[in-house]
């Protein structure tokens, strides 16, 4: 199926659907629980409207905006996700490329499967470092430097997930990383050949800042050690931007910013790890009151259209981030997929400030929408 055949996320989702392992599938599309999460945010979205404003002259339209002094050519990134490259071979580097194509920040996650190094390199430095505490600490400090030593500029605390959410749908495909090969997985591997094929010429995909750096990483490992002194500590160690990640109540919102972080990042983590969580979507405006005007707020979550994306902007965003369709783009049709998909997400979010009489990200302000009816 060639990339022209996407024209919304929801037909990257669907292809690919087709095209990847019911286990891979499930690992990326999943979420916490029942699901009602993930339901529940994008309920959300879908219950915020925007009022269109008629004979305005928008035939000129900029989607560029400014991220910690640097323009970006979109307001909009590519969240840190695991293991990108079981999407596809070399997932990892066409994000990165895509990053450095728009001048938009890559998340880096820590379970990446392509060394942090590479990223930022491909990236032409457009990318940010993602953490996850882990343990007693030790090696999650060892990244920092590691990160640091790599030229990363921007860190990105994940702070919701003292421990794994259980995913049924990956639990059922008995999805671990590495991989354990067993009866199951290899009918599932058998049934989506194509993708399997380019999977062993490529090599199994890893956690590829794990291979060389003197520890090992358990994904399932308790992060609960982590509290605010963790925080307070990783900020004297860290002189870049300090994000943190996973932020939905107000309160620990200005707590974070009380401890010195430069931005806090609204999000439920994709719904993947409490499905009792509220709308991240819901909790962002309620943030933004919380932590004021001029304090930076990012958010990623449900994120499915350009439309979506000038939603979160008007209830209060700064920046927004991308996750899961990425990868689903690349599933469907590679790299051509990938920036198909973008320009989708491109053209929906332009046509949107069209229709409400924008021609700025900074003209998308509260004023121009309608809240939930």
């Amino acid at each position: 199926m060639p990339a022209s055949a996407i024209h919304s996320a929801e037909d990257a989702r669907r292809l690919a659907r087709r095209r990847l392992p019911w286990m891979v599938f499930d690992y990326i599309d999943g979420a916490a629980g029942a699901e009602v999460g993930a339901a529940r945010n994008r309920a959300a979205l879908d219950a915020m409207t925007l009022r269109p404003r008629v004979l305005r002259d928008v035939s000129e339209r900029s989607l560029a905006t400014t991220l910690f002094g640097k323009p970006a050519q979109r307001p909009f990134g590519i969240a840190p996700m695991g293991m990108c490259n079981l999407s596809g071979p070399g997932a990892d580097l066409m994000l990165a490329r895509l990053a450095a194509r728009y001048d938009v920040p890559l998340g880096v996650s820590t379970v990446a499967s392509t060394s942090m190094e590479q990223i930022i390199e491909v990236a032409e430095g457009n990318a940010w470092f993602q953490l996850y505490f882990s343990g007693d600490g030790s090696g999650t400090f060892k990244l920092v430097e590691r990160a640091r030593a790599a030229g990363y500029k921007t860190l990105v605390l994940t702070v919701d997930v003292p421990e794994v959410g259980r995913r049924p749908r990956e639990l059922r495909h008995g999805f671990k990383m590495p991989f354990r090969i067993g009866p199951r997985q290899f009918v599932d591997f058998a049934l989506h050949p194509r993708w399997s094929l380019a999977t062993l010429l490529a090599g199994k995909p890893q956690m590829a800042n794990f291979l060389t750096d003197g520890y090992a990483f358990d994904r399932t490992e308790s992060r609960a050690k982590a509290t605010w002194e963790t925080l307070t500590r990783l900020r004297d160690q860290w002189d870049g931007n300090l994000v943190v990640k996973g932020v939905l109540d107000p309160e620990d919102a200005l707590a974070v910013k009380g401890a010195g972080a430069d931005a806090v990042q609204v999000s439920s983590h994709g719904a993947r790890q409490l499905d009792s969580a509220p709308a991240a979507f819901e909790a962002l405006r309620d943030i933004r009151a919380a932590v004021g005007d001029d304090y930076p707020l990012f958010y990623d979550s449900g994120l499915r259209s350009g439309e979506d994306a000038v939603k979160a902007l008007t209830n209060g965003a700064d920046f927004l981030f991308f996750g899961r369709v990425m990868q689903f783009a690349i599933a469907a049709a590679g790299e051509a997929g990938l920036h198909q998909l973008w320009d989708v997400l491109s053209d929906e979010f332009s046509i949107t400030m069209a229709q409400i009489g924008a021609t700025s990200v900074t003209n998308l302000r509260p004023a121009t929408v309608n809240g939930p009816e």
